[in-house]
Order: structure tokens, then C-alpha cells, then sequence
């Protein structure tokens, strides 16, 4: 019991979050066994990267005698290159001239508990240090709607910054059309300044035609002009977010980019 209590914590810092109760109101905790296994920690105070150009140098220091130092003598920081292999494989003939929607699970479409919850609409059993645990998960109001619809207007990602043994399993039973063109975990992110991100550059795509659904602004830190913002949800069935946003991705399909509607929608 004490160990249930230590890993419980805030919502709003985890990709997959571990409910006390079916109440949305969530008390801080310290991390602890579970939250190592499922969370990511998330900084909402993050700065974004360097922009990826190849390489970068610090301002060359004046010497004692006001002179500049030799080029050989300033500290050159390299910046990543893209890498050899994107996340994302070819993009199917059916999906060709769609935008990509890359979706969180956690507390965007989902939320998952230890906890006993009686209208679970899954329990997943999910393996860690040998002892297989019970997770009731709560598929968020219209999701099922939601994801049909979206996967006739774009190729859909899934991107979590959980680990796979467990969103896997969730997304099997969660996606039952094969919206999910492919599933993207943990090892996928980038650890950044104690937050795992979710860096846009390196799926395959046009960033200008790429959308990143999500409830933490941590995770699209390094691409926030290709964000559209969710509300994190835990257990209100009143919730509409998701059919709500329906026509604004209906439209968004249309535009020849993103960048100028999702600027709107910021300035909004």
C-alpha cells in the first residue's frame, strides 16, 4: 500500500498518471516504482533547443591583450544532425497527400488507473519486476468517433512517451479501425531537460504538414507552432474536447499548411 502511495502523482506531469481516485482532482506525489515505469516528469518551464543547423560556436573570448583568439581556439558545440533512419517508414499510397497527425494516448485520449475503477472500459494486465498488475483504463468521451474520423483525413500517429508493454496493449484494444499508421513509445522521445519530447524533425515528414495533438506542452517544447493544445482529462463524461475539435481538424485538412492556422489558434 505504501508503495501505491508513493508512486501516485500529479496528473498533469505524466504520460500515463496513476488515479487515487476517480475524482479529477489530483494531489502531487513523490515518484516512485511505478511512476519510473510508466511516467514521464514534465516540466512546463522548458526552454526549446538550439535550432539544427550542423554545428555552432561560442563567442570568441578577447584576450589579455584585446586581441580575438585563433579559430582553432574557440569552443565549437555541435548541434544533432537529422538522424540516419527517421521513426516513421514510408507513408502508404492510401495516406499520399494527407497531413500527419501525430496523438498522444495519456490523458488525451485515455486515462489509465491501478486503481480499481468499476466502469473501466479495459483492464490491461501489465507485467513490472515479475508481478503482474491490474490497469483500468477509461476511454475518454467520443474518442471512438474521433478516431475514425481522423483517420479518413490524415495519416494518424501514435505518440506516447510511455512504455510500449503497457500503451500497446491499450492501443490494440483502444484502436479497433487500424487508424494508428504506426505507434511510437518512450525510447521514440528525446530526453531533454528531465522531460521526454517528442521531436517532430525526426517522424519523416513535412514539418509544415505535420500536427501534433497533445496535453502537455513539454512534449511539443522543441515544435510548438505544430501543436494543437488539448485539455488533459481524467474521468468527466460530460467531456466534448474531442468531437468538439472535430470540424477544426475537418478544415485544417484542407489548408495547404499548417502554420497559419495553428498561429491563429494561438493567437486565439
Amino acid at each position: 500500500m505504501q508503495i501505491l502511495e508513493r508512486e501516485k502523482k500529479q496528473a498533469f506531469t505524466s504520460g500515463f498518471t496513476v488515479s487515487q481516485s476517480n475524482s479529477s482532482v489530483k494531489k502531487q506525489r513523490s515518484p516512485g516504482i511505478f511512476s519510473t515505469f510508466f511516467c514521464c516528469f514534465r516540466n512546463y518551464n522548458v526552454e526549446p533547443p538550439a535550432s539544427n543547423n550542423t554545428t555552432t560556436s561560442l563567442p570568441p573570448a578577447p584576450e589579455e591583450n584585446g586581441t580575438q583568439p585563433k579559430f582553432d581556439q574557440v569552443e565549437v558545440i555541435p548541434i544533432p544532425s537529422p538522424p540516419a533512419k527517421f521513426l516513421l517508414p514510408e507513408m502508404n499510397i492510401s495516406d499520399y497527400g494527407k497531413k500527419c497527425v501525430v496523438i498522444d494516448l495519456d490523458e488525451t485520449l485515455v486515462h489509465s488507473s491501478f486503481k480499481p475503477i468499476s466502469n473501466a472500459d479495459f483492464i490491461v494486465p501489465v507485467e513490472i519486476d515479475g508481478t503482474v498488475h491490474q490497469v483500468y483504463v477509461l476511454k475518454r468521451p467520443h474518442v471512438d468517433e474521433f478516431l475514425q474520423k481522423m483517420g479518413e483525413l490524415f495519416e494518424c500517429v501514435l505518440f506516447t512517451a510511455s512504455l510500449a508493454k503497457y500503451a500497446d496493449p491499450v492501443a490494440d484494444l483502444l484502436d479497433q479501425w487500424g487508424v494508428f499508421r504506426a505507434r511510437l513509445f518512450r525510447e521514440s522521445c528525446v530526453f531533454h531537460r528531465g522531460n521526454y519530447v517528442k521531436d517532430l524533425s525526426r517522424l519523416g515528414r513535412e514539418l509544415s504538414n505535420v500536427i501534433i495533438l497533445d496535453n502537455s506542452p513539454a512534449s511539443y517544447i522543441f515544435h510548438p507552432e505544430n501543436a494543437v493544445p488539448v485539455q488533459s482529462w481524467f474521468d468527466d463524461l460530460s467531456d466534448t474536447e474531442l468531437q468538439d475539435l472535430l470540424p477544426f481538424f475537418e478544415g485544417l485538412s484542407r489548408e495547404e499548411e499548417v502554420y497559419g492556422v495553428l498561429q491563429n489558434l494561438r493567437g486565439r
